[in-house]
């Protein structure tokens, strides 16, 4: 090489450096994706714990991301709440008049009003006058399922009278107001986990999270599978034995949820569950567990409950007859007996005992 044009060369060479530096930043940049690593958070909310896993580039993104959601599920909270006075559920329930809803309170009013007339009245979340008998109360002699049988005939006979979410108004804008009828209360216990879980996933999305599962107690809702195209496992546990897996579901985008009385009863001798049968007024027990799979935590929630009250034939049979929704039935005498859905196996990959 001439000296002159070694001259040339050294004069050009810092900002062919230069140059080749900054490609390889935009080469690593755009081309290359960094490897997405998952995040997990826990916070205490609706009684229960609630779960959030993410997947994101670093931790930063993935805790603002997952902060955001669990803010926004308090949020919901804050308006489904039928213990909380200060809740817009609560004051409806007090006054039996609600002026200027928030549009999440009439968003789950509209669904429940949907899922009641898919269910024929089973899904009703104006059972809680049923609900106020049955509880515990510290204060009387006797408890309502020690009463004689006429007696809980009767008052059972009265509460019921106030059923039926059919019976709920509302109007609209500009003066949004939410009516229930003299003596009716409502509890959003079936339907408002799952909005709420909707929201908090709905959150995560907007944040730029594009893999995540929120679990509210076993109420799932997941996005986008796994990197790498892994779907998300989710297990469904024996309510007699927690440690026996009773099936195994793969699912990439949608919602699962379980209904069951195994948990909360009102009783010490645990006979009168917390799921009540409006068309009795009393517990239903047709199913020890009831598990859908949907669209949106928000309707799998509401039909889980739906299903569990009609039990493995009338609940299956319901379900069949809508779209996007698949069931498991575990029977109430024997949980090993398993009704499933006509194309659970969409999303079942492993059955007890190798079915």
């Amino acid at each position: 090489m001439s000296i002159g044009r070694q001259r040339v060369f050294v004069r050009w060479l810092p900002l062919l450096l230069v140059i080749l530096i900054v490609g390889a930043f935009i080469v690593e940049r755009f081309l290359f994706t960094p490897a997405l690593q998952p995040f997990l958070q826990r916070r205490e909310m609706m009684d229960t714990w609630v779960s959030i896993t993410v997947y994101a580039d670093n931790e930063d993104h993935a805790d603002a991301a997952m902060d955001a959601a669990l803010s926004r599920m308090e949020e919901v909270v804050a308006i489904a709440s039928i213990h909380d006075p200060l809740a817009e559920a609560a004051r409806l329930n007090s006054n039996g008049r609600l002026t200027a809803p928030s549009p999440e309170l009439i968003e789950i009013l509209v669904a429940a009003k949907r899922f009641f007339e898919v269910s024929r009245g089973v899904f009703d979340i104006t059972v809680q006058p049923l609900l106020e008998l049955w509880q515990y109360d510290p204060t009387a002699d006797e408890q309502f399922w020690e009463l004689d049988p006429e007696v809980q005939s009767a008052a059972i006979s009265e509460a019921m009278e106030l059923l039926g979410v059919d019976r709920i108004t509302w109007t609209g804008f500009p003066d949004p107001v939410v009516e229930l009828e003299p003596g009716m209360k409502i509890t959003l216990g079936g339907i408002a986990k799952g909005y709420i879980v909707d929201q908090g996933l709905a959150e995560l999305r907007e944040a730029g999270i594009r893999h995540a599962l929120i679990d509210a107690g076993g109420d799932i809702a997941v996005m986008g599978g796994k990197p790498g195209g892994a779907k998300w496992e989710i297990s469904l546990r024996n309510p007699e034995d927690e440690s026996e897996v009773v099936a195994t579901f793969e699912i990439a985008d949608g919602a699962i949820a379980t209904s069951g009385n195994y948990y909360r009863y009102f009783d010490p001798s645990a006979e009168v569950g917390h799921i009540m049968d409006p068309r009795t007024g009393f517990s239903a027990f047709e199913s020890s567990s009831a598990t859908v799979i949907a669209t949106t935590c928000m309707e799998a929630d509401a039909l889980a409950t739906a299903v569990f009250v009609l039990g493995p034939v009338e609940g299956l049979k319901m379900v069949n007859g809508l779209e996007a929704v698949e069931a498991m039935v575990l029977g109430h005498d024997d949980p090993t007996q398993v009704g499933r859905s006509q194309h659970l196996d969409r999303y079942e990959t492993r059955k007890k005992d190798g079915e």
